[in-house]
């Protein structure tokens, strides 16, 4: 029986190591679905938000008592521990969504041709987002929704939707240096708007944390500040980044600027504009779970438009041949045989 040459056993062991490797050997995406991965990555972040706001809103943040078990006797809820348990584990279940929707992302970036570092890297800062945000998902529970864990955990999940977001937008352009659309007047002032979201982001965390929605109804502690002061400034910060929003829009039709800043600056103002509203609303409803959570889930399309404002102030045309983050067909054969 003839032995198998070692040629094959060094692929196969190749391939063992780096399975994404042996997957972009064989299969090459077409733009478009690189950029659906990415996209369906960034759409399960703003999902997480949503489920995350329900399993709080609903009190069934301690749905499921400890972790990673659901309960110490059991992986998953049981039957006893009613609607909350099944709020809870169904959160954590998308979780596991997430994962698949950001490995996709990583898997198509890597396979792509040519192959683009910076986008693969962006995938694998989103996994590890998303695995840091599992633990201190976890943690939050172990200590009984403490508001700061919670705020923390709220803010990590901003993180990742930044990153995919940026993934998103590089998906639909090339590697080449950016080339800025409009000046360095107009350049700074969306800087300010980034900085007041961000606030804004932040204070509206602090808002939750000493708000009455606990998360659990039972006694959760709150963050010992007046929830009504800090909803009080959190509506001033609402009204600067507006301010900032419509004085950027002013100044890009002054400037002629190109279609694109336009475009996303008057999108960025209509849900700032709603949000506005369904704020100002439930704050003067006692903060109705729906609204609350309606308000949630604008925050990461506001804090996403914010971030396509800032992205659409230059453009990366495809890169020249042989840029160095774009290999050549000789490179990417050596990369794909390492």
């Amino acid at each position: 029986m003839r032995g198998v040459p070692n040629v094959n056993r060094a692929g196969a062991l190749a391939a063992v190591r780096n399975p994404l490797t042996s997957i972009a050997a064989r299969w090459t995406p077409q733009p478009r679905t690189v950029r659906r991965a990415a996209l369906s990555a960034l759409v399960m972040s703003v999902v997480l938000v949503a489920t995350g706001g329900a399993v709080r809103l609903t009190g069934s943040g301690l749905g499921c008592p400890t972790w990673p078990r659901c309960t110490a006797d059991s992986l998953t809820t049981t039957s006893a521990m009613g609607v909350h348990g099944v709020i809870e584990f169904g959160n954590r279940l998308l979780t596991y969504v997430l994962c698949a929707a950001v490995g996709w992302a990583i898997i198509a970036a890597r396979a792509q041709k040519p192959w683009r570092r910076s986008l693969t890297r962006l995938g694998w800062a989103q996994f590890w987002i998303v695995m840091g945000n599992a633990v201190l998902g976890g943690i939050v529970v172990l200590v009984g929704l403490n508001p700061y864990t919670v705020a923390a955990h709220f803010l990590l999940t901003s993180a990742l939707i930044t990153v995919a977001t940026l993934m998103w937008q590089r998906a639909r352009e090339g590697d080449a240096p950016p080339r800025p659309l409009v000046g360095k007047a107009v350049q700074q002032l969306v800087w300010f708007l980034v900085v007041a979201s961000t606030l804004l982001l932040v204070v509206g965390t602090v808002v939750t944390g000493a708000g009455p929605h606990a998360g659990d109804s039972s006694d959760v502690e709150r963050m010992p500040v007046d929830w009504e002061t800090v909803a009080k400034l959190h509506a001033v910060l609402a009204w600067i980044v507006v301010t900032l929003t419509f004085a950027l829009w002013f100044v890009l039709k002054a400037v002629d600027a190109p279609v694109g800043p336009l475009h996303r600056t008057r999108e960025l103002f209509l849900i700032l504009l709603g949000q506005g509203v369904i704020g100002y609303v439930q704050f003067f409803t006692h903060l109705p779970e729906i609204l609350v959570g309606i308000h949630m889930f604008g925050s990461g399309l506001m804090w996403i438009w914010v971030l396509r404002v800032l992205l659409s102030l230059r453009e990366r045309p495809e890169d020249a041949p042989g840029a160095p983050d774009s290999p050549g067909p000789a490179a990417e054969s050596a990369l794909s045989a390492a």
